[in-house]
């Protein structure tokens, strides 16, 4: 998928672990394995909005094109 979502390197800047993160922005430790490994087919707005505020971030900082 062309679409990535780049989780790993705002966790540990931020020194956060996957299960806080996944509590935080409300969702399962499974379904943030599925947003970092680039098998997830779709991201609801609220749960880029909550990982945006977790994260401290924008969207753009999340999401790479990658052809």
């Amino acid at each position: 998928m062309p679409i990535t979502i780049a989780i790993d390197r705002l966790l540990v800047e931020r020194g956060m672990s996957v299960g806080e993160f996944a509590d935080r922005i409300g969702i399962t430790p499974a379904n943030v394995a599925v947003l970092k490994n680039g098998r997830a087919k779709a991201v609801r707005f609220t749960t880029l909005e909550a990982m945006c505020a977790v994260l401290d971030c924008q969207p753009g900082d999340l999401l790479r094109y990658e052809p």
